[in-house]
C-alpha cells in the first residue's frame, strides 16, 4: 500500500485537479466581478478577496505548544527509585513492566512505571538484596522543593533521587503516599527557589488540548499533546477512580508526570495506559487536579490521608431493583449492609435502603457515594436523603473515619443480575436457616434451585440464605410465600431479595410474572 500523501499518481490528479480547478475557478468568477464593478479597476482589487482567505487559512494553524513548554517544562523531573528485590514489591514487577500476554482486556489497564530488571530475573535463579532500578515522573508544586509522583512509583524505595530538566539531580525523601488514589508526595531539601507548577481550578472539557511531560522510557524531558478524550473513567484500578481519558501518548517512566492545559496548570497526573501491546495506543488515564490537590494536601500536613466513613456496604441500583422498589429512576445507592456500630446504623439506615443524594447533590450510583463520601472530612455533617421502605426520608449523621484495615465503603456490588422473563415462580427450594447446619439463625436457605427458574437467572445459588423478601425479614418458608403473594397482588413484577452468600450480601430483584 502507497502511503505517501503527495503521490503524484493518475488517480491522485483525478481526485486532486477538480478541486484545484474549483478553487481557481472560484477566485476566477470572483476577480471578474470585481473588474465588471469597477471599469479600468487596478487588477490588485482581486486582493480583497484572496487576502481574508490566507488570513483565515493563518488562523486556524494551531499555535504550537514552544511558549506553553518552555513555562513548565522545568517544574517537570525525572523519579529515580531503588528497590530491594525482596521487598514485597519485587512481586509486582512483571505486571508494571507492561509487556504482559494477558487474554482479558481488562488486563492490559496498567501502571506505568519503566523498572530496569538485573540479570537473574524472569525466571532465573537470583541473588539475594540486589537491588532494582526504577524509573518514573514527576512535577515540583513549590518552590521550597515539595513534588508530586505516583505512589506506585515511590512504594517500597530504598532511595529516591529526581533529575531537573538542566540535569542536575537532588536526593528526596517520601512525605507521604496515598494508594487508594495512587499518589505520592516527596521533598527535596536544600533549595528554596526550585521551579513549580499549580494545579488547575477548573474541570477540563472534553475537547480542550492537553500537554504532557515526562520521562518516557527513561527519556527525561519528552513533550506530548492531545486532547482531552473522556472524563470520569473507571477502569476498576480503586475504589476511587475517576480518571480524565487523554489521547497525549504516555508510556513507561510518564508515571506521576503531569497533564497540562494551555494556561500551563496542571489538569491530571499521569498513572495508567489501556495498552494491549506495551505501548501506547491513545489511551492514557490521569488522576484528576481535584483529586491530587485534596490528598497532596493532607499527605504534606499529616503524612497520610483519612477519610470520611459511612459504614455501610453498596451497590447499584438496577432498573429492576428500582422497579420492585418504586423508585422511578434507577439512580443512587442501594444498602446492601450497614455494619454494626457504623455511623450508618446508628443513624437509622437499613439494608435495602436507597441513598438518593448527599448534602443536596444527587447520589448517581454506589461508586459515585464511595467517592462523595471519602472527599468529606471525619466528623463532618453530612445529610443524606434516603428512600426508606417506599417513603423519602432526610438523615443527618456525623461520619466516621475510614479504617486502613476495612476496604472503602462504597466498593459495587460484582455480581451481574442477567436478564430474564418472568416466571409465575422463583424456582427455589427453602428451609429455615435454623434447621441446616453452620446457615446461622437468620432467613432461609436454598436447599435446591431449578436451572431454569427467575432465582437461577439471577445468581442465586444452592447454600445462598435469603434474609428478607420485599423488604420484610423472613425466617421462615411460609413468610416467603406471604411476602411474595403481597407483592405480586400489589401489581409488583418484580420482588427484591435481601441474599447472603458467605460472608457477603446483596440484593436481587427477581421477576413475578
Amino acid at each position: 500500500m502507497n502511503d505517501r500523501v503527495n503521490s503524484d499518481t493518475p488517480t491522485s490528479r483525478k481526485i486532486l485537479r477538480p478541486r484545484r480547478l474549483t478553487l481557481l475557478g472560484t477566485a476566477a468568477a470572483l476577480g471578474a466581478a470585481v473588474l465588471a464593478a469597477a471599469p479600468g479597476a487596478s487588477p490588485f482589487g482581486l486582493t480583497s478577496f484572496v487576502a481574508p482567505a490566507q488570513a483565515a487559512e493563518t488562523a486556524a494553524t494551531p499555535p504550537g505548544f514552544g511558549d506553553l513548554v518552555a513555562k513548565v517544562k522545568p517544574a517537570v523531573i525525572s523519579v529515580r527509585v531503588r528497590i530491594d528485590q525482596d521487598s514485597d514489591k519485587s512481586a509486582m514487577l512483571q505486571q508494571n513492566r507492561m509487556d504482559s500476554d494477558e487474554d482479558s482486556p481488562f488486563d492490559q489497564f496498567s501502571r506505568q512505571f519503566g523498572f530496569r530488571f538485573p540479570d537473574g530475573m524472569n525466571g532465573m535463579p537470583r541473588q539475594r538484596h540486589q537491588m532494582i532500578t526504577g524509573e518514573g515522573s514527576g512535577f515540583f508544586i513549590s518552590a521550597d522543593g515539595y513534588a508530586v509522583t505516583n505512589n506506585h512509583v515511590v512504594d517500597h524505595a530504598e532511595s529516591v533521587q529526581v533529575t531537573m530538566d538542566d540535569g542536575t539531580t537532588y536526593t528526596a525523601k517520601v512525605v507521604g503516599a496515598d494508594p487508594k488514589t495512587d499518589l505520592a508526595l516527596i521533598k527535596v531539601d536544600g533549595k528554596k527557589d526550585f521551579p513549580f507548577v499549580k494545579f488547575s481550578d477548573q474541570k477540563p472539557r472534553i475537547g480542550d488540548w492537553v500537554v504532557a511531560v515526562g520521562n518516557p522510557f527513561g527519556l527525561g524531558g519528552t513533550v506530548t499533546a492531545g486532547i482531552v478524550s473522556a472524563s470520569g473513567r473507571d477502569i476498576g484500578n480503586g475504589p476511587y477512580d475517576d480518571f480524565i481519558q487523554i489521547d497525549a501518548p504516555i508510556n513507561k517512566g510518564n508515571s506521576g508526570g503531569p497533564a497540562f492545559d494551555m494556561n500551563g496548570n496542571v489538569i491530571g497526573v499521569n498513572t495508567a495506559i489501556f495498552s494491549p501491546s506495551g505501548g501506547s495506543v491513545g489511551i492514557g488515564f490521569d488522576i484528576p487536579a481535584t483529586t491530587a490537590k485534596l490528598v497532596v494536601a493532607q499527605l504534606k500536613d499529616k503524612g497520610a490521608v483519612t477519610r470520611g466513613w459511612l459504614g455501610v456496604q453498596v451497590q447499584p441500583v438496577t432498573s429492576d431493583i428500582a422497579d420492585s422498589l418504586g423508585l422511578k429512576q434507577a439512580r443512587g445507592a442501594i444498602v446492601d449492609n450497614p455494619q454494626p456500630d457504623s455511623p450508618a446504623a446508628k443513624a437509622g439506615i437499613e439494608a435495602g435502603d436507597v441513598i438518593t443524594s448527599v448534602n443536596g447533590t444527587a447520589v448517581k450510583d454506589s461508586r459515585d457515594l464511595a467517592r462523595t463520601i471519602a472527599t468529606l472530612a471525619p466528623g463532618s455533617s453530612v445529610k443524606l436523603d434516603v428512600f426508606h421502605k417506599g417513603e423519602s426520608k432526610t438523615v443527618t449523621l456525623a461520619l466516621g473515619e475510614l479504617p486502613n484495615e476495612r476496604q472503602a465503603q462504597g466498593k459495587a456490588y460484582d455480581g451481574k443480575v442477567q436478564p430474564g422473563a418472568g416466571m409465575p415462580r422463583l424456582g427455589l427450594g427453602l428451609a429455615p436457616a435454623g434447621d441446616v447446619q453452620g446457615a446461622g439463625q437468620k432467613g432461609v436457605v436454598v436447599t435446591e434451585v431449578d436451572p431454569e427458574g427467575p432465582a437461577a437467572q439471577r445468581g442465586i445459588k444452592t447454600g445462598d440464605v435469603i434474609l428478607n423478601v420485599g423488604g420484610k425479614a423472613v425466617s421462615n418458608v411460609g413468610e416467603v410465600r406471604s411476602e411474595l403473594a403481597q407483592a405480586k397482588s400489589s401489581g409488583k413484577r418484580s420482588v427484591l431479595l435481601q441474599i447472603r452468600s458467605a460472608d457477603a450480601t446483596r440484593f436481587v430483584a427477581v421477576p413475578l410474572a
